[in-house]
């Protein structure tokens, strides 16, 4: 499969001013395989070493910070020199080593032409914490699941080609239009996850695929656990376990008393901050008011988690495959909608979606900026038109442009823009 994170990587190993690169990300969404498949396509060899499964390589790392006799140890255990522009040098599960990952500052300093990359299980966790590593001293790339686009061109190629032709003012054919409709119901229930999206690739079997996603699912439970020393895992899975009630009611904002009844924000705070930094959910702001930048209006204490990954949503949640394939009416359809278009918005889009509800009676479901202007969007996970809150928006504030995503064809009519929902990828036609 092709991730648009290559093109990231490939930017990264050409820049003059190069750091080492930390890629963050949840468990599973290929952080091995993309760095193993970066150092196949574009470096003469890999050196690739697991924190977690060679013990004794620690040991190098405890016994000296000097970067020339590290470079000479681990190229004595892999058997190959370690080269300069010409090897890419991998440290895998860089959480299990803390010296390691603080080696990296005296590598960019000592040792900058050596190309570097590190990742790990949970290490979003880890350097959420300022002290775990040097700031201003790495580069840090975020991997998230396949987007739409490129779970079409891992599955289909024929539909990927018809995606990948559209373009913005242009008129979409039904049929085309029908077909990707098609296809995008194919990925709220198979999802991003890579070892999904291979599977469903390969076998077509929708039950398998559900298999995996259950067998993610209990992963990161197990995590919570594994890391209780650090955390405290009950707290953090009844928040985790609290996502789907939480999705599931009219005004989504995030209840602490849905976690536990009479809870407050202080008991929880700390087990949202872990699952955020793990890359497990993601936490979006609401705003104070429609203004330039959103981040200086965002509100601390008003926010909604989402799931990383709808597939594995749509799993938590228990929703029936026809549920989906059909539009059937389920509880928190429409916030799994959003679900979906937060997840493609994330990675492209140069600032963080935020959303907007200022009282009981109006919410925006994302405010975007983009180019300089603050975009409201509407998201509608059928063919309904425009909500009563959004009406209100266009009237208060008079944006320059508008979008809602549906399932309704591509139709822009003036500062209005309806997009099909698998356009939500596509920052092009915004």
């Amino acid at each position: 499969m092709e991730r648009s994170a290559m093109k990231a990587l490939l930017d990264w190993k050409n820049r003059a001013d190069r750091k080492p690169l930390v890629l963050k990300g949840a468990r599973q969404v290929g952080k091995t395989w993309l760095m193993k498949e970066f150092g196949r396509r574009y470096y003469e060899n890999t050196v690739y070493f697991n924190f977690d499964e060679e013990e004794d390589l620690k040991s190098f790392f405890a016994r000296t910070k000097d970067p020339k006799r590290l470079l000479d140890l681990l190229s004595l255990l892999h058997g190959e020199p370690i080269r300069e522009g010409k090897t890419l040098l991998i440290f895998d599960e860089i959480q299990e080593c803390p010296d390691a990952l603080n080696s990296l500052k005296y590598f960019r300093e000592q040792a900058g032409g050596v190309h570097i990359m590190a990742a790990g299980s949970l290490l979003g966790t880890y350097l959420a914490e300022p002290y775990s590593y040097p700031v201003g001293q790495v580069d840090i790339l975020h991997l998230y699941p396949l987007t739409f686009r490129e779970f079409l061109g891992a599955v289909d190629e024929n539909v990927s080609k018809i995606y990948e032709s559209l373009r913005p003012d242009e008129e979409i054919p039904e049929l085309f239009h029908n077909r990707l409709l098609d296809a995008y119901r194919t990925y709220m229930i198979i999802g991003g996850m890579p070892e999904c999206v291979s599977s469903w690739s390969a076998e077509k079997s929708p039950n398998r695929v559900g298999e995996l996603q259950r067998d993610i699912l209990a992963l990161y439970e197990n995590d919570f656990s594994k890391h209780n020393s650090r955390i405290n895992a009950a707290r953090v899975l009844m928040v985790y376990r609290s996502l789907i009630s939480q999705l599931s009611r009219e005004n989504e904002k995030f209840a602490y008393g849905l976690v536990k009844k009479g809870a407050r924000g202080r008991e929880f705070e700390e087990a949202v901050e872990w699952l955020v930094s793990s890359g497990i959910v993601h936490r979006m702001f609401n705003v104070t008011a429609p203004g330039y930048p959103l981040k200086s209006l965002e509100e601390a204490s008003h926010f909604k988690l989402f799931l990383l990954d709808v597939g594995l949503l749509k799993t938590m949640g228990e929703v029936e495959n026809e549920a989906i394939l059909f539009d059937k009416p389920f509880a928190f359809k429409g916030a799994m909608t959003e679900n979906f278009v937060l997840q493609q918005f994330l990675g492209t889009l140069p600032a963080a979606p935020h959303y907007f509800s200022p009282d009981s009676q109006h919410e925006i479901d994302f405010l975007l900026q983009h180019q300089g202007e603050i975009i409201p969007v509407e998201v509608k996970s059928g063919h309904m038109k425009q909500a009563a809150s959004f009406r209100w928006y266009l009237e208060k504030y008079e944006p320059a442009r508008a979008v809602r995503y549906s399932l309704r064809n591509y139709r822009k009519d003036g500062k209005f823009t309806n997009l099909p929902l698998y356009l939500a990828g596509r920052t092009e036609f915004l």
